[in-house]
């Protein structure tokens, strides 16, 4: 079911046959205008249980630059819910304007508390949380990244009929809804692949508990050194992309995640089959933060366009 406007199905894009492997993108990025990715499919069933459920305000967690709050609070303009978001570091309560992506959020609505990190680890726990809680009766809690069984089904229709012939099925990984749903629906021949995007020792632990089959395997070799990290050797891989392909990448997972494949082709230590499925699952508007703290460094930015909204 699709509960927002404009949400329309994926295309796949097929790229150039790279050393005897059959390489196909399925552009995820591109299945709505504002809400695009994965966060839309994790956040497709949600929004559709709080609206039968008719709760008022909706409160979710993120860094200055994530995806998932951005998509939360598009979410909630477009279907008329209140939307706050408590953000990782008290010091963005100064800035806000160096954050492109809070930027947006405000814009959309969403009531931003910048937390300090300690307090931002106990989550729904913290004090600033629960006084919230406390003055919002109808409030549903949203755990950092969208993970949850319901936007696991949503991940669960990312793979279409055409998408039964490739041998495996690659994604990025950050909380672990996206791959554990990707791994509920792929055919009983095919392989998932992820790729860890920060270091999370825990990440096979969270995986399993969201789904019972063991046609998985995570890759914990191409973060670039953490969440958010990047390295010059990425970004020239990622330009480099673009000028070959004209599909833009985004930094934090589908950048690492394309490097990681076509390095390990390179090394002769693919061993998951020759057709090869990508998902792309957007991030886009993290490419004008990301650019900004490149150009603050003196580093060469990501060549392509600084807003994706």
């Amino acid at each position: 079911m699709k509960f927002f406007n404009l949400f329309k199905n994926s295309i796949n894009q097929q790229l150039d046959v790279f050393e005897g492997y059959s390489i196909v993108i399925k552009r995820e990025d591109l299945i709505h205008p504002i809400v695009s990715g994965n966060k839309i499919r994790k956040l497709n069933y949600v929004f559709q249980d709080i609206k039968e459920k008719n709760i008022l305000c909706v409160l979710t967690f993120g860094g200055a630059f994530s995806n998932h709050l951005a998509a939360t609070s598009a979410a909630g303009k477009i279907l008329n819910v209140k939307t706050i978001g408590i953000i990782r570091g008290e010091e963005w309560q100064t800035k806000i304007s160096e954050s492109q992506t809070l930027v947006f959020c405000k814009n959309e609505g969403m009531e931003l508390y910048c937390v300090s990190r300690e307090e931002y680890r106990s989550k729904e726990f913290g004090n600033i949380v629960r006084g919230i809680v406390t003055k919002n009766s109808k409030i549903r809690i949203i755990p950092e990244g969208g993970t949850e069984p319901l936007a696991i089904k949503g991940c669960e229709e990312i793979l279409q009929k055409e998408d039964i012939n490739f041998d495996v099925v690659c994604s990025s990984v950050g909380t672990g809804g996206t791959l554990s749903g990707l791994i509920n629906s792929v055919a009983h021949h095919q392989k998932v692949i992820g790729f860890n995007a920060l270091k999370n020792p825990k990440i096979n632990l969270i995986v399993s508990n969201f789904t019972k089959q063991q046609n998985w395997f995570i890759n914990p070799d191409y973060t670039f050194g953490g969440y958010a990290k990047v390295t010059d050797r990425l970004i020239a891989f990622m330009n480099q992309f673009y000028q070959q392909y004209e599909i833009p990448l985004d930094p934090i997972y589908t950048g690492k995640m394309l490097f990681g494949i076509f390095d390990l082709i390179k090394q002769k230590k693919w061993i998951w089959g020759k057709k090869i499925l990508v998902i792309h699952t957007g991030g886009l508007q993290g490419v004008a933060g990301m650019n900004f703290q490149l150009q603050k460094k003196g580093k060469v930015p990501l060549e392509y366009g600084n807003s994706y909204f």
